[in-house]
């Protein structure tokens, strides 16, 4: 049928983005080292937007439904929620904070092994090899609280059998800890700490201590602390694990890409792991802004590795004695929960460009460069739910930046795409500009549940990864340090051009506009404010975005309760200046702003802010405030309602009749 772009009838609705039971959406995998059981965390937006903790082979809810929510808010984004030893669950709840554990064959319900205590967040667990019955994990501590700096975090002991909490178990006070971990004998504990302003990404130290156990109460006390590697404000180091006793495997930035590294607590020497640093990152591709990534998994003979390669993931395998990587090919443009299942096995979360994500169990042969890939948790959206004819693939491009700037802007262009329908001749598509939050995360090239459900409608998509997306190396990161709101807003506006035009030619220039949640937010309203003059945007939309860096530095939480000083600076005239509720009598063209009441991140009064300021200078602004709903959706409702009232506003803004 022949029919004007944006007006496609699609069969992925809005319906089709929550449903998944058709459709898992993995959070996580949480793997038993004892008995090599895979399970996994997966939203459930149907079920009030609750985290479930499931046996994957089965797909069983271990902990049997009901309100369970395996959801830690550590640092305000949480992570690492669950872990599963010997057959015994632990997890956070999230509609209380405390621990639970559970026997994963039981019906029984979970047993609280924490005290009643709202101030207190738990995450990042490890058992103890020498007693299962002890735990360490990061404490987040509000108790007394009334401001971000005054939140105290540690390491702390969770004694299961007397239903303890004991704190803090290490002698320093750094601002943050992650990722602690025993050696496989139970003599020594490494971890990951970093003080403020700092964000883990900017400048981390890796630490080793000797585990001395005590008698009363029941405890263990860390002793004798080891500097490993890192440096705060210049160095980051990330995801310590124990390839044996007494080698600690680790990830470092020093070379500028994220490589692998070694601690030898006998020589108390930290190396690398190539002769040469090699410029790729072996991690995930965003920054460790979620607690419980695991970018590699140790095998028999070797390591296997996620890298970014080119925008997307790649998979090694690592030699660690030669210092070699030989490259496994997969079909996965993501992948990632990388953890270790048994012998010559991993398993991971695998996406592709078209097809959504799958629990995938890798199979390493004896050469070098192959593997064999099976699904242990998948759906066929082919067959059964949408056809591949309708999948935009992914068409990355750097684009050059604009002179005096050397270098250029990375981004992922999407085309409609619909079987059913094709476009008038000479017509050029509506284009939507995608902007990640962090501000240094990452759009990676995978089948995404929104983006289809522009492409299908006869939209283009294009994801940018403006200079400050992780990914690409710590200098491109580094580009958004004292430049947020200038980088970010200017590289958005250079690739809505370059599409626009010659070479490139794939869009309607009239029929442009930004999109972005939090920190992408900030991106759009600063576009939209401060860039007004640019005319490059037909509309915006934010949503959960940042209108008042002045009123974030004081509201936001703790751990990022230090970033403005990298991203902006100390300059109380540049907050001002760089917000848009600054500028927002320059907006001309009409915004969309979708908020959540208790988000913590960024608080409502951020979005209530800058609709005030609009509409007080008569712009044109909607507001739609979610109850309930914090920093991203979680819920079925939400979610649904959220990608129709945008998409109705830019049908409305452009004159689209869509059926």
């Amino acid at each position: 049928m022949n029919a004007a772009y944006g007006t496609w009838t699609s069969p992925w609705a809005a319906e089709s983005i929550t449903a998944t039971d058709k459709i898992p959406d993995l959070v996580d995998v949480v793997l038993d080292p004892i008995t090599s059981v895979v399970y996994h965390i997966e939203k459930r937006p149907a079920e009030g937007g609750r985290n479930a903790l499931v046996h994957s082979e089965t797909r069983r809810d271990v902990l049997g439904g009901g309100d369970w929510d395996v959801r830690s808010s550590v640092n305000g984004y949480g992570g690492a929620p669950a872990i599963v030893h010997g057959g015994v669950a632990y997890f956070s709840h999230g509609r209380d904070g405390r621990v639970y554990k559970i026997n994963v064959d039981d019906n029984k319900l979970p047993e609280a092994i924490t005290p009643e205590n709202p101030f207190h967040k738990f995450a990042n667990f490890n058992v103890y090899p020498g007693d299962p019955g002890l735990l360490v994990g990061v404490l987040e501590d509000h108790t007394g609280a009334k401001t971000p700096a005054a939140v105290v975090n540690s390491l702390c002991i969770l004694n299961v059998s007397t239903k303890e909490v004991l704190f803090p178990v290490t002698s320093d006070d750094a601002s943050f800890y992650a990722s602690p971990t025993f050696s496989p004998d139970g003599k020594r504990v490494a971890w990951v700490e970093w003080d403020l302003p700092d964000m883990p990404w900017n400048g981390t130290e890796i630490w080793v201590a000797d585990v001395v156990p005590v008698a009363s109460p029941e405890s263990l006390s860390f002793v004798n602390p080891r500097h490993v590697a890192g440096h705060h404000g210049k160095i980051s180091v990330a995801y310590p694990s124990w390839l044996s006793n007494d080698v600690l495997l680790f990830t470092c930035d020093v070379s500028g890409f994220e490589n692998p590294w070694t601690y030898d607590c006998i020589a108390a020497e930290a190396s690398a792991v190539f002769k040469a640093p090699v410029a790729q990152s072996f991690s995930y591709g965003s920054p460790p802004k979620v607690l419980g990534w695991s970018p590699y998994a140790p095998v028999d003979d070797a390591v296997v590795f996620i890298a970014i390669k080119d925008g997307r993931s790649v998979l090694y395998r690592v030699d660690i004695a030669a210092g070699t990587a030989d490259l496994l090919p997969s079909p996965y443009t993501v992948i990632q929960h990388l953890r270790t299942l048994a012998g010559n096995q991993v398993v991971f979360v695998g996406t592709q460009a078209d097809a959504p994500p799958a629990l995938i169990r890798c199979t390493l042969s004896s050469s070098s460069t192959e593997a064999v890939f099976t699904p242990i948790l998948s759906s066929d959206p082919h067959n059964n739910y949408l056809p591949r004819e309708y999948i935009s693939l992914p068409q990355p491009i750097s684009i050059p930046l604009p002179a005096p700037e050397a270098g250029f802007v990375h981004v992922v262009f999407y085309a409609p795409t619909n079987p059913g329908y094709a476009a008038p001749d000479g017509e050029k598509p509506p284009l939507v500009i995608h902007v990640h939050g962090g501000p240094v995360g990452f759009s990676a090239q995978a089948f995404d549940r929104t983006r289809l459900f522009f492409t299908t409608r006869g939209w283009a998509w294009c994801d940018v990864n403006y200079g400050g997306s992780s990914g690409y190396g710590r200098g491109y990161m580094e580009r958004l340090r004292g430049n947020w709101g200038v980088v970010d807003v200017e590289d958005c506006i250079c690739a809505a051009r370059a599409l626009a035009s010659a070479p490139y030619n794939l869009v309607d220039p009239k029929r442009i506009v930004v999109r972005g949640p939090s920190a992408g937010g900030f991106t759009v309203l600063s576009a939209l404010s401060r860039y007004a003059e640019e005319a490059v945007f037909a509309a915006g939309a934010s949503l959960y975005g940042i209108s008042d860096l002045r009123r974030l530095e004081r509201e936001t939480h703790k751990f990022e309760s230090g970033y403005l000083r990298m991203l902006v600076g100390d300059d109380p005239e540049v907050l001002v200046d760089r917000s848009p509720v600054s500028h927002a009598d320059k907006i001309t063209v009409p915004s969309l702003i979708l908020q959540g009441d208790s988000d913590t991140a960024v608080p409502p009064s951020q979005a209530e802010g800058m609709v005030e300021s609009i509409r007080k200078r008569g712009g044109v602004v909607e507001y739609k405030l979610y109850a309930g709903e914090g920093h991203g959706w979680k819920r079925r409702e939400t979610i649904e309602d959220a990608i129709q009232t945008e998409l109705q506003f830019y049908n409305r803004v452009l004159g689209i009749e869509s059926y």
